[in-house]
């Protein structure tokens, strides 16, 4: 049985080294169950065997970590949404302001932050943009930084944009170092922890689903306050605020609110 947790133990760490993952984060018993019945399911004996593909297979390895990291997100995720950003919000934005601030607030595996620089590349030149990404799991955080994705993550994205900003190689896509280098990422606990100020625009989409209705409140107060006058909260397709105006919220568009 030591063995056994020797070769768990010596796996959690080779993963660490190599992804900045720290499996030891999760429940021990569970998650050792998960990749034992993973790593049996692909015909291997043991974690060292596994982790020996896994350092040569990046495409196994993302699917591995796919598997870990459980919310992974998509780019341009609702296109539709994305467009009106684009075309109509950043378009009055930017007149005033060609260095805006911008956050992408729980930020998951990072599809986000990166959409995010993506669609702000369509007006500012790349070392104008500066996204902050935030999320409380050190893991998905590092699985951001990675920039690393299976094709299912880029379904919704136009191919200009494909072709420019991310690079296929054995099936996964790579996001390219320019959009890498315009995001900031951080740790951070939504409820608990003090917003910065200034904001210019906030993404925050399909995490307050997860919240009670009271802690939803508390969060429409603190990013109305994180905002500066005219600033635009940007959130997922079933989170309509239906008080906009109890938070300093007018609606500009369905699920972007500006502060009045």
């Amino acid at each position: 049985m030591n063995g056994m947790r020797d070769d768990y133990s010596q796996f959690i760490e080779h993963i660490k080294r190599k992804t900045g993952i720290d499996l030891a984060l999760y429940k021990e018993g569970q998650m050792k169950r998960r990749l034992t019945s993973l790593y049996e399911k692909k015909g291997y004996k043991s974690f060292n065997e596994y982790y020996q593909m896994l350092d040569k297979n990046e495409e196994e390895l993302i699917e591995f970590l796919d598997r870990m990291t459980i919310n992974v997100s998509e780019f341009y995720r609702n296109y539709k949404r994305w467009e009106i950003l684009e075309k109509k919000i950043l378009v009055e934005m930017l007149k005033e302001n060609k260095h805006p601030k911008v956050w992408s607030a729980a930020c998951s595996t990072g599809e986000e932050p990166y959409t995010l620089s993506m669609v702000l590349s369509s007006y500012l030149p790349l070392n104008n943009i500066q996204v902050k990404a935030t999320d409380i799991d050190s893991n998905v955080i590092a699985r951001a930084k990675l920039a690393t994705y299976q094709e299912r993550s880029l379904q919704e994205v136009p191919v200009g944009i494909k072709r420019k900003f991310f690079k296929e190689q054995d099936g996964l896509y790579k996001v390219s170092e320019e959009i890498k280098n315009t995001v900031n990422f951080k740790k951070q606990n939504l409820l608990a922890d003090r917003f910065e100020q200034g904001h210019d625009l906030i993404v925050c989409r399909n995490v307050l689903i997860y919240f009670t209705e009271e802690a939803k409140e508390q969060l429409y107060h603190k990013f109305s306050n994180a905002l500066k006058k005219g600033g635009v909260l940007f959130v997922g397709s079933t989170e309509q605020i239906f008080q906009p105006a109890k938070y300093g919220f007018e609606v500009v568009d369905t699920f972007f609110y500006r502060k009045v």
